[in-house]
């Protein structure tokens, strides 16, 4: 500051020895004083910035958010649309906005008269189609650790197989397309739509491949059950957050400890599936996952099974306590014996199934 002021008082010296007036000499100085704190606490802003680009946001789902539909992201220097990314999970949450929450005795009612246990899921690797928009408010009141984990599975289960179908299902297709010399214009329809749909601004076939791929229900279950401590949190309860996405719109819930200059918040769904859906677009999308969709490409190509205590090696990235988090994940994975789980088949619905729920 006072090398400024020497500057500044020289600089009128040298106006007033050429003859300059008292009014000229006296706007110019103002002038300047203007300039310099009108610069420096941008000049601070920007180091501080600068200090900050390092901060983990691999949970804010590519950066992008549910409501603030205008932005546009940058993957590899190439723009991309989140409109296009997001479309599908746009339309899945808006739908049942009115659904009532049923509680946990009227859940495990319908387990019951379905036949839907765990233990038969173990043996015979078939899962009942009870799908649930909402967590019961009551889980939180299960003193029984153990029923209280196995509620939760029973209820997030048939969601996770049901997006990993729809993943099965595109697969297929895809392979179908690339084995095929000539593709019809319905064809090249629909790979235009999921180039977007899963960020390929390059349109490669093989990126599409990597991309397009199941996330391991193991893995899917350890991550919801760490993030909401099976299904008792606030976001679980109130927001339908099963994997703690981030956002910077409007909506969403904000944590109660958060630093008060962090804009975040974790993202909230109408329904429990949009969750999911959400979770999957992300690992399968986000640049801090590219190790984990590689490691789960050579697993294919080796025809291997998508092995959970392989993959989630890759998302020490997910949360800021990193490979702790990597750790935490392995253990509740082999303690509650999830891998079970990773084989199992989601039963077609049906109108009597229907009904009940």
């Amino acid at each position: 500051m006072i090398k400024k002021r020497t500057t500044l008082f020289k600089l009128l010296k040298t106006l007033d020895q050429k003859g300059f007036g008292a009014l000229p000499r006296i706007f110019l100085s103002s002038l300047i004083v203007l300039l310099f704190f009108n610069i420096t606490p941008k000049t601070i802003s920007y180091f501080n910035n600068k200090s900050q680009e390092f901060q983990n946001n691999s949970k804010a789902v590519l950066a992008y958010t549910l409501n603030n539909k205008g932005k546009n992201l940058e993957d590899n220097n190439q723009i991309l649309n989140e409109n296009d990314l997001l479309l599908d999970i746009f339309s899945l949450n808006d739908l049942d906005t009115d659904t009532v929450r049923l509680n946990a005795s009227t859940i495990e009612q319908l387990f019951a008269d379905t036949n839907y246990t765990l233990n038969d899921v173990r043996k015979k690797k078939l899962v009942k189609p009870v799908a649930l928009t909402l967590l019961p408010a009551e889980i939180k009141m299960i003193e029984s650790t153990k029923k209280r984990k196995e509620f939760f599975i029973q209820i997030i289960l048939p969601l996770i197989l049901h997006e990993n179908n729809n993943i099965k299902l595109d697969r297929k297709r895809l392979f179908s397309i690339i084995n095929k010399s000539n593709n019809t214009n319905l064809e090249k329809k629909w790979l235009e739509k999921k180039y977007k749909q899963y960020g390929v601004v390059s349109k490669d076939l093989t990126v599409l491949k990597i991309r397009m791929d199941e996330i391991p229900v193991s893995l899917a279950i350890a991550q919801a059950a760490k993030e909401t401590g099976w299904g008792t949190s606030r976001f679980a309860q109130e927001g339908n957050a099963l994997f703690g996405q981030w956002t910077w719109s409007g909506e969403g819930l904000k944590p109660k400890d958060a630093d008060k200059d962090k804009g975040h918040k974790v993202m909230k769904f109408n329904v429990l599936q949009a969750s999911v859906r959400a979770y999957q677009r992300n690992l399968n999308t986000h640049s801090s996952y590219k190790n984990l969709r590689k490691a789960r490409a050579v697993l294919r190509d080796k025809e291997k099974p998508l092995d959970s205590l392989i993959l989630v090696k890759f998302l020490n990235q997910y949360a800021e306590t990193g490979e702790k988090y990597v750790e935490v994940l392995t253990k509740i994975i082999n303690q509650n014996n999830l891998q079970d789980f990773d084989d199992a088949k989601l039963l077609p619905s049906s109108i009597e199934l229907e009904s009940l729920i």
